[in-house]
Order: structure tokens, then C-alpha cells, then sequence
């Protein structure tokens, strides 16, 4: 070989090891930043252990005002409520299995052009008429539910069977399978049964969106919006699922893998709901935090004294 056709040989290859070097520096420069820019990702799930107590407290307000050929009636609710669920086991998968109580409840109800009536499980002996069933669910098993670490649903066993319970409602709010950043969303499809005019029953399909809005200081805040999925040209429809209308926010424990709360809101008017001169205006709001042992027996003993 000649040395005119060394030297370019050996140019060549050292050219092509520059080259290579030169590629190798950027992609580990890229891979440097990629994992610099990469958006952290967060495992939710629920974590129990078995003996334990959860309790939250709720505050439930509601008015639905509605006019019917001309005259208006408003209907107004206030409820405040002590749930609790006492874990029984958990598998080691995580599957938790625990038992559904609402330990105290007060409400009151105002419609127009009546007297109020309240009720107080925690002063009133014998509940007022049309609260007996209210009365009984206080303080007794309600449901036996068993849930994965993500909050499906995998059994649910009815202890109580209330004439007009709603077993459609979620009991636990899902979580995604997978680590997710912020800004990702995930779904939950279900039914809810309605009744049309000739007294058949519907089922509408429906889901719950939810997204992560951001993490804080180890705080989940997780968006959640009702969704119709069908579509509704039945206004007397359209009122029966208006309670289910719901936007807020929920509160979730990353480390301790468990709710701490939720503020969740209806404002919905629906028209011609039961004639074409019908309107139906349906005000909610709802408040729930998480309540330790501790503060609520502080609570229950000054309410006491």
C-alpha cells in the first residue's frame, strides 16, 4: 500500500472514530437531557392495613327548585355525616376488603310552604316521620366491599338493603394502573338506570374523567368531571341524572395511599322536564375530609359535655 493510500486509510478512520465519538457525546448529552425534562410519574394506590379505621367527615348541601305550570316549589337538604371504613384484611396482592359504616348523620329539610324537619342520630331518640330507614343505617354494617389497590371493585356485598339505596353510586374513587404525570387522564365508565314515560327502565351509560392537576408536597389533586356518553333528547331524562353532574376535586395521599378529600359541585338547570312550561334547578355541593381518631373522639367529647 502505498503511503499516499495509508494516510487516507487512516484518515478515514480516524474521521469515522471522531464521528463516532462525536455522536456518542450527543447522544448521551440527549439522553442527559431527555431524563433532565422527563415529567416525573406517580403511583397512585390505595394502602390499608387490616384492623384499621378510615374516617371522613361530609358535608352534604343540595336545593332543587322546580316550576311546574307556573308554580315553584324549592326543596332545600343539609346533611352532615360521620363515615367510616374499618379494614378487615388485606391480601398480599393489596385486594382490601372492609366494611362500609356511617356513624352519625344529621339532616334537615325545608320545602316551600312547610315546616322544617330535622334529625339528629346523635341527640334524637326516635327519628321523625319518613326517617325510620335513615335512623336504621346509622351505627350497622352497610356494605362489605373488597376493592383493588386502584379501587376497583372486585366484590360487594349488601348489609343492609335500603328501599330507595343507591348501589349505582361509586364507593371508592379509582386510580390509574399505571404511574401517570401530571395532565394524564383516566376514565370510569358506568350506568345509571333511568325510567321512561311508560314506565320501562333505561340504562344511560356515563363515566367519571379524571386528571391529575399536580402533586404538592405529596398531595395528589385529582380533577373529576361527569361525562354523558349517550346522547339525551328527553328532558324528564335529563333530570334524572342531573344529581350525577358533578365537577371537583379530590384529594389523595400518595405516600399513605388514601383519600383526604374531596369538594365536588352541580349548578344545572334542565327545561321542559315535565312539560313544555317545566324547569328544574339543581344546586350541589359536597365537602369531605379525612378525620383521625383522635380529633373526632375530641369532637364527640365536647359535644357531650
Amino acid at each position: 500500500m502505498s503511503p499516499r493510500v495509508q494516510f487516507v486509510v487512516l484518515f478515514s478512520l480516524v474521521s469515522t472514530c471522531g464521528i463516532a465519538a462525536v455522536r456518542a457525546d450527543e447522544n448521551s448529552a440527549n439522553d442527559a437531557t431527555t431524563a433532565e425534562t422527563a415529567p416525573e410519574r406517580y403511583v397512585l394506590a390505595y394502602q390499608m392495613q387490616a384492623g384499621e379505621d378510615l374516617r371522613w367527615q361530609t358535608m352534604h348541601r343540595a336545593t332543587i327548585r322546580t316550576t311546574i305550570r307556573g308554580t315553584t316549589q324549592t326543596a332545600q337538604t343539609s346533611t352532615d355525616s360521620f363515615k367510616r371504613w374499618h379494614v378487615t384484611s388485606v391480601s398480599p396482592e393489596g385486594d382490601i376488603t372492609f366494611v362500609h359504616f356511617v356513624d352519625q348523620v344529621k339532616m334537615v329539610n325545608k320545602i316551600s310552604e312547610r315546616a322544617e324537619v330535622c334529625y339528629d342520630s346523635a341527640k334524637d331518640a326516635q327519628p321523625p316521620a319518613g326517617y325510620e330507614n335513615v335512623a336504621a343505617a346509622v351505627g350497622v354494617p352497610l356494605a362489605e366491599v373488597q376493592i383493588d389497590r386502584h379501587g376497583a371493585v372486585l366484590k360487594r356485598i349488601q348489609k343492609l338493603v335500603q328501599p330507595q339505596g343507591n348501589f349505582e353510586v361509586p364507593i371508592a374513587i379509582p386510580l390509574p394502573t399505571e404511574p401517570v404525570a401530571v395532565g394524564a387522564t383516566w376514565d370510569e365508565p358506568h350506568q345509571i338506570t333511568v325510567q321512561l314515560a311508560d314506565k320501562r327502565k333505561k340504562q344511560i351509560n356515563v363515566r367519571r374523567q379524571f386528571e391529575l392537576m399536580k402533586v404538592d408536597s405529596g398531595i395528589a389533586h385529582i380533577a373529576v368531571r361527569f361525562q354523558v356518553l349517550d346522547p339525551l333528547v328527553d328532558p324528564s331524562i335529563e333530570a334524572q341524572i342531573i344529581q350525577h353532574s358533578s365537577q371537583g376535586e379530590v384529594r389523595f395521599d400518595i405516600e399513605h395511599g388514601r383519600v383526604l378529600g374531596q369538594s365536588i359541585a352541580v349548578d344545572k338547570r334542565v327545561l321542559g322536564f315535565s312539560g313544555p312550561a317545566s324547569s328544574m334547578h339543581y344546586l350541589m355541593k359536597l365537602d369531605e375530609s379525612a378525620v383521625d381518631a383522635s380529633a373526632l373522639a375530641r369532637r364527640e367529647g365536647e359535644a357531650a359535655k
